[in-house]
């Protein structure tokens, strides 16, 4: 601490993470110094101009006011981890590509990295505190990589994952449900989880602060990503159901979700999660599974991902289906890319497997999405799918991205709602009606659109989880 500060942060890794976070803690602690510290000088650049690196609702707000005074965003990673009390650890832990747990165990190279930093460039005591979502026990490994530091330093790890939903990180982390902290159980650790504790004091109530040890507070995370996922699969199962048998998905939704049992929430059938947690976690606790000999445990939660990976694959053979089993030549406008509303993330979006499988169908493909980047859009598609320029010839001219909705949907065979932008319920879809190829298809992949008002129109509608009307004759 100094004179100036109460306390002093320094958080590893300017990502959508470290950054709304420190931001939130600068904005409620105004005596406590914040700075994000990363590699990268053009994220560091974008955090401190008025173009942030990620798009959040309500981030540049709560930047701006904060930036400057309490707030700092910088690649002297030394300086920063040196002068700081407490050290966030919010870096990037990828699944695993290759070597033992390939496909499912997340690597956590960079944490490794991040604490051996930690250790070279202290000269005094700190609490180093795991933001990053890791696979049980990683904790352990950061200490013994901090303890055999050779000045004598003492360091506390603690656990403090985030529990952030992309598109309300902002409300998420301004009233949270509960900050979750684990610590060892011994008075060393327990004094750190209290220290930490006393930071989100400043506006979080004392009752939402749940300390746990550090096993707990690490597993945790992956279980409530893993429920809210299972949630998810287990409707997306039920969709396909009702499109066979005339029943209506929303309709079960509502019925099953009056259960206080069971609950409303994340009963919303769509062509599939995506983002850069839920795939991620789930996997990474298939994988803790499998390693500690838990297979019939290992293969129920993989059954998740496999209901996911169905549930588009399953979207994209209906939209050829439908369209007379051949998207060749055809233009289809895919509305929304981003893997949910309020967010730029593409990371593991439903919508790049679609597209994936179109492309290979030979369909010419129109992408709308007020917020994702091209280059962002190219970078996930190699990674996740394998698909760029060098093995996809053609791919520059088979895929457009539009900057105006209308362009993309003008001449058109097909429309697919692929993400809930809540600007795409109030097209005039009159005109986009008349500027379409007959006959005009709509694949909602979200259900959020008015069925019944759409085929009015004229449109030729299929939704998730609801009959197709040309099917049943007595619903």
């Amino acid at each position: 601490m100094s004179d100036e500060w109460d306390l002093q942060i320094c958080c590893m890794g300017a990502g959508y993470v470290g950054g709304p976070t420190m931001a939130v803690i600068a904005k409620q602690c105004p005596k406590i110094r914040v700075c994000v510290v990363d590699l990268s000088q053009k994220q560091i650049d974008a955090w401190n101009s008025d173009n942030l690196p990620i798009y959040e609702p309500g981030l540049p707000e709560v930047v701006e006011e904060c930036r400057g005074r309490n707030l700092f965003f910088s690649t002297d990673i030394d300086a920063e981890i040196n002068r700081a009390d407490i050290v966030f650890i919010s870096v990037n832990t990828p699944t695993k590509t290759q070597g033992i747990g390939a496909g499912r165990a997340a690597n956590i190279k960079n944490c490794e990295l991040c604490a051996r930093k930690i250790a070279e460039v202290s000269t005094s005591d700190k609490i180093v505190v795991e933001k990053s979502t890791v696979p049980v026990r990683t904790a352990e490994a950061v200490s013994r990589v901090l303890k055999v530091n050779e000045k004598g330093l003492k360091f506390q790890v603690l656990s403090n994952p985030e529990f952030l939903a992309e598109g309300t990180a902002i409300d998420d982390l301004m009233k949270p449900d509960r900050v979750l902290i684990g610590g060892q159980q011994n008075p060393a650790g327990i004094a750190a989880a209290e220290k930490l504790a006393s930071v989100y004091a400043n506006w979080v109530e004392r009752d939402n602060i749940l300390t746990t040890n550090l096993w707990s507070s690490e597993l945790s995370k992956l279980v409530a990503n893993a429920f809210l996922a299972q949630r998810v699969s287990s409707i997306n199962s039920i969709s396909a159901l009702c499109e066979a048998t005339g029943a209506d998905v929303s309709e079960i939704s509502r019925a099953v979700g009056k259960d206080d049992r069971i609950g409303r929430r994340f009963l919303q059938a769509s062509v599939g999660f995506g983002g850069s947690c839920f795939q991620k976690d789930i996997l990474n606790l298939v994988y803790l599974c499998e390693t500690y000999g838990l297979d019939e445990c290992a293969a129920y939660w993989n059954q998740v991902i496999l209901m996911n990976n169905y549930q588009k694959k399953r979207f994209s053979e209906k939209m050829v289906g439908k369209m007379f089993n051949t998207a060749t030549g055809k233009k289809v406008a895919i509305l929304g890319y981003a893997f949910k509303k309020d967010t730029g993330d593409v990371r593991e979006t439903p919508s790049m497997f679609v597209v994936r499988d179109l492309l290979q169908e030979g369909a010419k493909i129109h992408i709308f999405d007020p917020q994702v980047k091209r280059d962002d859009m190219w970078i996930e598609m190699d990674y996740t799918c394998g698909v760029n320029k060098s093995n996809t010839p053609g791919l520059e001219e088979q895929i457009t991205t539009c900057t105006d909705p209308y362009d993309a949907c003008a001449g058109a065979h097909a429309m697919a709602i692929l993400t809930e932008w809540d600007e795409f319920k109030s097209y005039d879809y009159e005109k986009i009606y008349a500027s379409m190829s007959k006959p005009a298809f709509i694949f909602d992949g979200r259900n959020i659109l008015d069925h019944e008002a759409l085929r009015k129109i004229g449109f030729e509608v299929h939704a998730i989880g609801h009959p197709d009307p040309n099917e049943f004759d007595d619903l």
